[in-house]
This record gives C-alpha cells, structure tokens and sequence, in this order.
C-alpha cells in the first residue's frame, strides 16, 4: 500500500489506497473526505476523524470536491426511536449530501419511544413502494432489524461496517439499512450509509439466492417485490 502524502487527495487508481493522518489537514473539522471503497486507514486518521467530526463518504473523488454518484436518486425513508434519535438529524443530512431524497418519518423529538413501530413504518414505506430504501436507527440494532423483516418484502440488514452494507445490498438485495447507534461513530455511520446506498443487488447466483426468500414468503401468502 502506498501511503497519501498530499492533504485531501487519494492516489489514482491504487488498489487499496491508504488514507493516513496527512490526508486529513485540510479538511475542515466538521467536514467530509469522499474515498475509495477499497480504501484502508491508519489508526491515527481514524482517530483524528473521530476528533474533529470528519466524515469519510465513500465514492469516486472528483475534481470539484463533491462526490459523483454510482446509484440513481433514490427515495430514503429514514426514522429512529430515542436511542438513535442524535444520529437520525445527520443521516438525513448525509443522505442529501449523496443526492437521495430523505424520508423523515419521525419522530420529531428524542422522547422514549417503541422501535418496533419505527422499524415496522419504514419497512412498510418500502415493502409499499413509497420508498426505495430505507434507515432505521436505534441503539443496537437489532430489536428494529427483527421488527421490519416480519414485514412482507422488506429485507433489513444491521450493519456494523462498509463491507457489510456492501454485502447485504449486493448479495442479499437487503433494501433496508439498520444501525446502531451506540456501537458507531458519526463518521462510521456515515460510511456504512454511502456503502448500502451506492451498492446495487448483485445478479446472477446472488440474484437466485435473493429470490429464495421471495418464495418462502409467498409460501406464508406473503406478496413478493422485486428489489431496487
């Protein structure tokens, strides 16, 4: 691997281009670094990011700075319960940042609240094609990923990394992205929110395999949905 010596910029074409502490001096705190999806990074870039809320958008780095989309606009449902309420207002925000039409379905406040009802709302956004895609938010994850899958033709995935959005979107056909709050970083969140996003469902064996779980829904009369 070939370490970045430039502030900001990412090497051509390398295979696994490294993303160190250099490559952050110019980025303002707050801001964003579109990297490679191969990208790997040092623990003192990860570090510093995390110090200076410096978010890493994963997609190809163009020469104006923003990030060129791989994927079409999609229509976002996003909601959280209380647990992922703080991260919801900035996944909102990344969302329009990659060009995508963000859902806000609530709530409004950080409030308890059940996760069940959040999840099963944006599965039904998607599973009724109200939206192509959808985030759900809560503290780990896991309680809102068993809520929207018992929704016909919703498939939620928790991610906890970029390759395993990438995974869940590619091999899977998961069309609704699930995280939990208490084990990522904005930064983090942020990351795994691109990798699901710009991820298109892989065809051919994954396709088939995809489509075994349209048969064992319809097995129980559940309607099937041709994913996005």
């Amino acid at each position: 691997m070939r370490p970045v010596s430039e502030p900001e910029q990412v090497p051509k074409n390398p295979e696994f281009p490294l993303i160190t502490e250099g490559c952050l001096k110019n980025i303002a705190n707050g801001g964003t670094l579109t990297v490679s999806p191969r990208a790997q990074f040092t623990l003192a870039a990860e570090e510093e990011a995390q110090r200076r809320g410096i978010r890493f958008i994963e997609g190809v780095p163009a020469a104006t700075g923003g990030l060129r989309r791989t994927r079409s606009t999609a229509r976002v449902a996003v909601s959280s319960d209380h647990g992922g309420f703080a991260l919801k207002g900035s996944i909102l925000e990344s969302l329009r940042e990659l060009g995508h039409q963000a859902m806000n379905l609530g709530p409004g406040d950080d409030r308890p609240c059940d996760w069940s009802e959040r999840a099963q709302e944006v599965a039904e956004a998607v599973a009724q094609g109200r939206a192509d895609l959808g985030v759900v938010i809560d503290t780990v994850g896991i309680g809102s990923a068993m809520a929207a899958n018992k929704v016909p033709g919703a498939r939620a995935a928790n991610c906890w990394d970029e390759a395993v959005a990438r995974n869940a979107r590619e091999h899977n056909h998961a069309n609704v992205l699930v995280l939990g709050s208490r084990h990522l970083t904005a930064s983090s969140a942020h990351a795994i929110l691109a990798a699901f996003c710009m991820t298109e469902p892989g065809g051919g064996r994954h396709a088939r395999r995809a489509g075994l779980l349209d048969e064992i829904e319809a097995r129980y009369g559940a309607p099937t949905r041709t994913s996005r």
